[in-house]
Order: C-alpha cells, then sequence, then structure tokens
C-alpha cells in the first residue's frame, strides 16, 4: 500500500515539476533582448504551389516559433509560421516553377528574432497555373458558363472580363467569382445578344497571396437566345392515357390538379397552387409511393427545348403561413430528383434527355431559402455542353424521388426554347 502511494506521489512530483518547467518555457521576460540561435535547415519538398522547409530548432529554451518570409513575384511579402512543437514549415504562394529565396528564422517568447537563414525552394507546380489550365468557357442561354478544377481547394478570384457590341456600342464588364471548392460551375447570367452580336471574354485568376496568372483568351462565345415557351396551347392527357407507351400520371388528390401545373401560379404562402398524387402516380390507382410517375405535356407546337424551371409546393395547409419562411421547400414530398425526355416521333419513341437533382440549400437563412424556392429551380436540357433538343411536340417529366419522401407533389413546370422549324 504504502510502496503504491510512493508510486502516485513520485508521478504526481515528475508531472508538477515538467508543468512547471513548462510554464517557465511561456513567461515573457521583458528583460530578454538576447535574440535565438537560428534554426538548422535541413531540406526542403516542393508541392503544389508550395514548398515544405524542414529543419532542426534551435537549442534556445525559449523558441515559440519558425518564421518564413518570401516575396513573390508581384513584390507582395507573405509571412508563414510554425509553432515549436513541429520540424516543417509550409511556405504558400507560389505561382511557378521557378526558385525562389525564403528567409528563414526563430522567434522566442520575449519577440526576438534570430538571423535569417536563406532557403532556396522550388514549387512542383503551380497552383495559379494548375487553375489557369482546367478553365474552360461554354455557351448557354442568354448566359455562358465558366468552369475550372482547384486541387488544392485555396481560394482564388477568376475576373471574367466580357467585350461585346450591343446597339452599336462596344462595352465592356468584369464579373468576379470567388471559390475554394475542388470542382467549379459558375453560370454568367442575363446575357442577353441579338444573333449579330458577338461576346469575346478574357480571364484572369489571382491568389489571396497577389500572384496573377497572365490573361486567358477565351475568343468569342455564341450565345444561343431563348425564351419561355408560351402555356396557352398546352395540353394534358387524362389520367392514364398513354402517349408511346407512357400512362399520364394521377395529380388530383385531394384538393390538388393536374392542371394547376401549367397555370402560371406559384404555389407560396395562401396560394395553394399544386398537383397532389397521393401516391397514386403512375395509373391512378394506388402504388408503391416511390414509384416513378410521369407527367406528359402537349405543347400545343414543335420546340427546340433549352432548360425547364420547377416550383415546388411552399405552403403548409394554414391559411396564415408567411411567404417569407421557408416552409416546405426542399423538404418531404416536393420533387428532388427527375428525368426529362421528349417524344421522337420518327421512332415513337421517347428520347432521354437528363436526370436533374434539386440541391437543398445551406447555409442560408430562412428568407434566402424562401426567395429561392420561389424563383424556382433552373435545370438545363443538355448540362455538360448546352444545347436544344431536337424538334419535338410532347415532353415528359419523370418524378423520381422527394427530399426524404415520396415525390408526390409539384406546383409549376416552365419550359424555355425556341419555335421549331419544321420546313
Amino acid at each position: 500500500m504504502m510502496k503504491t502511494i510512493y508510486i502516485i506521489l513520485s508521478i504526481m512530483f515528475i508531472i508538477g515539476f515538467n508543468a512547471c518547467q513548462e510554464e517557465k518555457r511561456f513567461e515573457i521576460s521583458g528583460d530578454d533582448n538576447k535574440a535565438p540561435g537560428p534554426p538548422e535547415y535541413l531540406s526542403y519538398k516542393p508541392l503544389v504551389g508550395a514548398a515544405r522547409i524542414f529543419y532542426n530548432l534551435p537549442e534556445d529554451k525559449d523558441i515559440l516559433s519558425i518564421n518564413a518570409e518570401y516575396v513573390n513575384n508581384s513584390g507582395k511579402k507573405s509571412y508563414f509560421s510554425a509553432s515549436y512543437f513541429t520540424d516543417s514549415l509550409d511556405v504558400m504562394g507560389i505561382a511557378d516553377t521557378l526558385e525562389h529565396v525564403v528567409q528563414l528564422y526563430a522567434v522566442d517568447r520575449a519577440g526576438n528574432r534570430s538571423i535569417s537563414v536563406p532557403v532556396t525552394v522550388k514549387a512542383s507546380e503551380s497552383a495559379l497555373q494548375n487553375v489557369a489550365e482546367s478553365i474552360k468557357v461554354l455557351a448557354g442561354f442568354n448566359s455562358f458558363i465558366v468552369l475550372w478544377d482547384n486541387v488544392l481547394e485555396q481560394t482564388v478570384n477568376v475576373y471574367i472580363d466580357m467585350i461585346f457590341n450591343k446597339a452599336g456600342k462596344d462595352r465592356d464588364l468584369t464579373w468576379v467569382l470567388t471559390s475554394n471548392k475542388a470542382i467549379n460551375r459558375e453560370i454568367i447570367d442575363n446575357v442577353v445578344l441579338s444573333d449579330d452580336e458577338s461576346l469575346t471574354v478574357n480571364i484572369r485568376i489571382g491568389d489571396t497571396y497577389g500572384n496573377w496568372s497572365q490573361n486567358i483568351k477565351m475568343g468569342q462565345i455564341k450565345i444561343m437566345s431563348d425564351a419561355i415557351l408560351p402555356k396557352e396551347l398546352w395540353r394534358l392527357p387524362n389520367t392514364n392515357d398513354s402517349i408511346a407507351g407512357i400512362p399520364m400520371c394521377f395529380g388530383n388528390a385531394y384538393e390538388a390538379k393536374s392542371l394547376n401545373v401549367i397555370d402560371g401560379i406559384i404555389s407560396r404562402g395562401e396560394i395553394i397552387s399544386i398537383m397532389h398524387t397521393a401516391g397514386r402516380g403512375r395509373t391512378g390507382k394506388a402504388i408503391d409511393g416511390n414509384t416513378p410517375w410521369n407527367f406528359l405535356i402537349d405543347l400545343g407546337d414543335y420546340y427546340e427545348l433549352s432548360r425547364i424551371v420547377t416550383n415546388q409546393r411552399h405552403d403548409l395547409n394554414t391559411n396564415t403561413y408567411d411567404p417569407n419562411e421557408r416552409g416546405y421547400y426542399y423538404t418531404g414530398e416536393n420533387v428532388n430528383q427527375y428525368n426529362m425526355y421528349f417524344l421522337n416521333e420518327e421512332t415513337s419513341e421517347w428520347e432521354f434527355i437528363s436526370q436533374h437533382t434539386i440541391e437543398i440549400p445551406t447555409g442560408l437563412s430562412e428568407l434566402e431559402i424562401a426567395r429561392l424556392g420561389a424563383a424556382g429551380d433552373m435545370a438545363l436540357m443538355y448540362p455538360e455542353v448546352p444545347a436544344f433538343t431536337k424538334p419535338a411536340r410532347w415532353f415528359r417529366y419523370e418524378a423520381l424521388t422527394g427530399f426524404g419522401a415520396a415525390p408526390w407533389v409539384l406546383s409549376e413546370i416552365t419550359l424555355y426554347g425556341r419555335k421549331a422549324n419544321m420546313q
């Protein structure tokens, strides 16, 4: 028993002694004006847009950190620091693969700085060049799409310089996109140009360290024009009527109606304008609620389709619902994923267009989500490379999943495109 107590007391003494020694290490002395010794440089490892420097700490007991300074090609000085617990330090923001000199030094608890040790390093690859080489621009509908990869997931600023002629006058605008995502796809919207008006795009990329890429000339972009298709001529088949072997869904459950999906009225707040399948989607008979259902539209004429906007149910069956609250958006029985088809009348078969999943917004307030839901979710018919479909009169919307529940409700479908030339 006494031996056990002795061992415990010994351990406590050792811990206490070491704690006291460690506390002394962190004491800041105003009288200390002696510079610590410099770190001993060992080696470095090239990284993408960076270099990792390895070193031995100086023997000084009051060392706080190992620091490095680096002046980039733009003349901006950047500072980097690593605690005395580590044996390496990363120098970021190297914009090329040339040799650069980094000043490595130690700092003690009193703020004294050692002499600098010059270290010559190279990056394995330029981070900006990596982003620049992946940049692509695709023509969209009254818009264009900018795509790029960012393997380091460091924050970059993409400056898009747009030069165009509008109504006989040359104009230029700059759009700035900021992201640290690995894969990026951004749409520059509301670019409305006529067929004889051109758009030239140049891109510059900058990082948070003051580095810039060269000006990347993307050339002329041919913006495609589309418009909202008129719904006055749209017609719906009766429930269970089949078009090319696909039956029209049942959407008239409760007080809802299938016709509400094409009436131009968005479900919001006290306005309830939805279809509701009540789990009877495919044939009108009770079925598994997860079974896909198809909403078929006769467009009344032949069109080349470009994009779609769908609107979800917002209300929660209450007359006092605030339209500025999130409500039912992006939850429950609203459609989350769907397929799109058009009827190829030459083959009498439904031709698959694409599949779309509605993303659940994150990091937004209730009001922002309410506004986003009210605006609707837009999707391109061909998202990878925007294009018009072949001329079609029949459109098929196949609901696949809901937001954690069966996809039973939908408020509105709006289609964009252009009148097909059938000559």
